[in-house]
């Protein structure tokens, strides 16, 4: 195990768990990167499948419970849509941390020449919410480029 590793460890044992990659630099920051694919992709599929449920006049909270318990569900649902019922978009990450962390998964992709074709749509939906004047808010208000939908208010 080399030293650097080992002390690593040692120097984090009261942190997150620590995962060895291998050998090679950089694999730490482009696991980290494909774990912000992820995650927009899911906050921007999450958004879209919340507006759809409005759009076709769902109860949001209904459609949220149904959800959460099913396999459709994912932790990025179940955490932003909860900040969408609560009509609480005080930023938590913010739309623009999604603009720029998309970004650069597709940067990574480009430099390789491999497609990512959700993650590019999520990418402009994230784009589309910063240009509408939400850069700021939480990631989850990217539910408001979607036309015609009613968003839940403040109780």
């Amino acid at each position: 195990m080399p030293r650097h590793y080992s002390i690593l460890r040692w120097s984090c044992t009261r942190c997150a768990k620590v995962y060895r990659l291998g050998e090679q630099a950089g694999a730490g920051s482009k696991v980290k990167i494909i774990n912000q694919l992820l995650a927009g992709v899911h906050i921007a599929a999450a958004a879209e499948a919340m507006a759809l449920g409005l759009r076709e006049g769902v109860d949001a909270h209904a459609l949220y419970e149904v959800i959460t318990h099913s396999a459709g569900n994912s932790w990025m649902f179940e955490n932003r849509m909860a900040h969408v019922l609560a009509a609480d978009y005080t930023p938590l990450s913010a739309v623009d941390i999604f603009v720029k962390d998309l970004g650069l998964v597709l940067d990574m992709a480009r430099a390789s020449k491999f497609p990512l074709p959700l993650s590019s749509t999520a990418h402009q939906m994230f784009m589309q919410a910063s240009t509408a004047g939400f850069a700021k808010e939480d990631d989850s208000a990217v539910i408001k480029i979607f036309p015609g939908i009613e968003l839940p208010q403040k109780a």
